[in-house]
């Protein structure tokens, strides 16, 4: 039994070893954009620091040095700011704490609804707070 759960797990590895080297060797390009975010991805297109990719099942999602700093989940911007900004933001109403789907509030992200806010000159704060981290 022990055996067969080691061959297994060997089996297993390399077939994950093999996935990651044709995913690394695979051209990346620019995903396509959610037409909500794309002015705040247009904000930062000069900025060859700035790369826009996926995350689970978001296209839409920039980093910087390889920290993710907006998004756009379900409709709706996240952003990382500090965790005295966020709650600020919190308690006025202006957003919620994000919560990936486990249940634990990320307290220095933070969900603005469509609409509410200017998205671009928050996303170019939060670009600002996590170059700078």
């Amino acid at each position: 039994m022990v055996a067969k759960k080691t061959a297994k797990a060997k089996k297993a590895t390399k077939k994950s070893i093999k996935s990651i080297k044709s995913i690394k060797s695979i051209k990346k390009e620019t995903p396509e954009v959610d037409p909500s975010f794309a002015p705040v991805v247009a904000a930062f297109v000069r900025d060859p620091r700035v790369q826009c990719g996926r995350m689970f099942s978001s296209n839409s999602v920039l980093n910087v040095k390889g920290k993710i700093f907006a998004m756009l989940s379900k409709g709706n911007l996240v952003v990382k700011l500090p965790k005295p900004r966020v709650a600020a933001m919190v308690s006025s109403g202006e957003g919620k704490h994000f919560d990936p789907g486990h249940g634990r509030l990320m307290k220095e992200w933070i969900v603005v609804n469509r609409g509410k806010l200017d998205w671009i000159e928050l996303a170019r704060e939060a670009h600002r707070f996590v170059r700078e981290s």
